[in-house]
């Protein structure tokens, strides 16, 4: 299935770019190419993209309209993956953008996407409700929280790998008790846990969870936890 790509990028010269390399894309078609954040909007109601690649700032304010976008977008066109393209890697952009979960979520810097692929992996990732996040970004949150170190993933149950491993792919807790024939209690208690072993424990709930997903996508797949699938019901068709 072609996936259709809607294109947001203030620079002409790197728009003109990011196009030409999606143009050039098999199973991928660019459906626009717009300059601003009212344009994007506009477009994506007209257009009706499967995915959206978009500068982090962008006209009116150049601040953060990339991710305000992802927000928009998640509220109320949620089967619309997003990947958003920064010059910086800061953790906290990254974490606003996960906000509402990881599902259908890329963040890339720019200076990784001179070459098709990597753009083209994130493309695909998002529209199968995926996520992907740059290293640079990963690696500076972890470094910013050194205490918070591979060796405490080590201290997780298998249980709460497999939690944890679900929201990384933006479950719900409902949705994760289902999967894993749990009650939602019992799920609480353990992300709750997982909380508390990642040193997480005096933050807000929403922050909290975001950033035990990065410190899990930075440390790899599990051994022997099984990587669920995507959330479908996170994304519902046409």
């Amino acid at each position: 299935m072609v996936i259709r790509v809607l294109l947001a990028e203030d620079d002409a010269l790197l728009r003109h770019g990011l196009a030409t390399l999606i143009e050039r894309a098999d199973g991928v078609e660019l459906v626009g190419a717009v300059t601003d954040r009212p344009l994007l909007e506009q477009a994506v109601r007209d257009l009706s993209p499967d995915v959206v690649v978009t500068d982090i700032r962008m006209p009116p304010t150049r601040t953060d309209e990339g991710i305000q976008v992802a927000a928009w977008l998640r509220r109320d066109h949620p089967r619309v993956g997003v990947v958003v393209l920064s010059q910086f890697a800061e953790a906290t952009y990254a974490l606003a953008l996960l906000e509402g979960g990881s599902s259908g979520r890329a963040y890339l810097l720019k200076e990784r996407v001179a070459g098709l692929e990597e753009l083209l992996r994130a493309i695909r990732a998002v529209a199968a409700g995926e996520s992907v996040i740059d290293p640079a970004v990963v690696e500076g949150l972890v470094a910013a929280n050194s205490r918070r170190s591979h060796s405490e993933l080590d201290r997780l149950t298998p249980r709460e790998r497999e939690v944890l491993s679900h929201m990384a792919q933006g479950w719900s807790n409902a949705a994760i008790a289902a999967s894993l024939v749990l009650s939602e209690r019992a799920v609480e208690k353990h992300s709750n846990s997982i909380f508390a072993k990642l040193g997480l424990t005096d933050e807000p709930d929403l922050n909290r969870r975001v950033k035990a997903v990065l410190l899990y996508l930075h440390s790899g797949p599990e051994p022997g936890v099984p990587t669920p699938a995507p959330a479908r019901q996170q994304r519902p068709s046409r």
